[in-house]
């Protein structure tokens, strides 16, 4: 097997776990009763703390390679802060399907802004599926008024769908010559730098059950899937990784459906299929060209 097949390969396996891992934390906006921004800000802290044991473990260097590293990943950690931040805020004002749903815009924004990057048109594949993944989460989204909640979680999760496409294409593009673990323990570093003034004051107010849901979604649902994922945009292209991504929008229907009672209807179950069929296109079609 040539490398390039079995960097692929492990590309496309890393982007997969991480989706399964991201579908079960979108609980956790509904799970712990906390705003957005101190969700983030505590997340941040354990998985920063986790991915810097991980390093030091395995007896590596902390700091990265270059001066200008330092520059891109406070851009890089911007973006994932407000990411986070917008994703969260989305399902709390509406839902989980609300908000997942309009976060997975992003694979059609990253579709339309990654060949600026490189200096590519995008291709007929790529729009294509890009289109079947926008008729699919407009099967999900009814119909709203501007103060409706809904609308306010679809502008939320839009906003944060643009943030996640940026990032995700700066560090492809930009930061491939850093680990996923570094860039990310960074990235957390940048989170938590930016929202410490405004959620400082919330943090003695934590109760230990609060404790011990962040400590599991700093760890087990922020560190580990977002290594996987920042390992995949190591051997796949940002569009190709986001589109397969598409798959967190049925399994967060399915776990919130199971978890929290959040029953999905018919357009729920017409659109997951039409995503989960653009992202096993999108899987097959780029495994074909390997």
């Amino acid at each position: 097997m040539s490398e390039q097949i079995q960097n692929h390969k492990e590309g496309l396996l890393s982007v997969h776990a991480a989706v399964l891992i991201f579908g079960l934390t979108a609980l956790f906006a509904k799970l712990i009763s906390l705003s957005a921004v101190e969700i983030t800000l505590l997340r941040s802290i354990f998985a920063a703390l986790a991915i810097a044991l991980y390093i030091f473990w395995r007896r590596e260097n902390l700091y990265l390679k270059r001066r200008r590293d330092y520059l891109i990943v406070l851009v890089l950690g911007f973006f994932l802060c407000t990411h986070w931040v917008t994703y969260f805020h989305a399902m709390q004002v509406s839902s989980i399907a609300v908000g997942m749903i309009s976060l997975y815009t992003f694979p059609v924004i990253t579709v339309f802004l990654e060949p600026f990057f490189h200096g590519e048109r995008p291709h007929i594949r790529d729009i294509i599926s890009a289109l079947i993944v926008l008729f699919g989460i407009s099967l999900l989204v009814p119909e709203f008024s501007i103060s409706n909640q809904t609308t306010q979680g679809v502008f939320w999760g839009v906003l944060s769908a643009l943030l996640f496409a940026l990032r995700n294409i700066l560090q492809g593009r930009y930061f491939k010559a850093t680990s996923a673990r570094h860039a990310l323990f960074y990235q957390n570093l940048v989170v938590m730098a930016l929202l410490l003034p405004f959620a400082a004051e919330v943090i003695p107010q934590v109760t230990q059950w609060q404790w011990l849901q962040l400590m599991v979604l700093g760890i087990f649902f922020t560190a580990l899937p977002h290594t996987l994922f920042a390992n995949s945009l190591l051997h796949l292209k940002a569009k190709t990784a986001s589109l397969i991504g598409c798959m967190q929008v049925v399994y967060g229907t399915a776990f919130a459906a199971v978890f929290l009672a959040e029953m999905p209807d018919w357009k729920t179950v017409a659109g997951g299929l039409l995503v989960i069929s653009a992202a096993v296109y999108e899987t097959v079609s780029t495994s074909k060209q390997s």
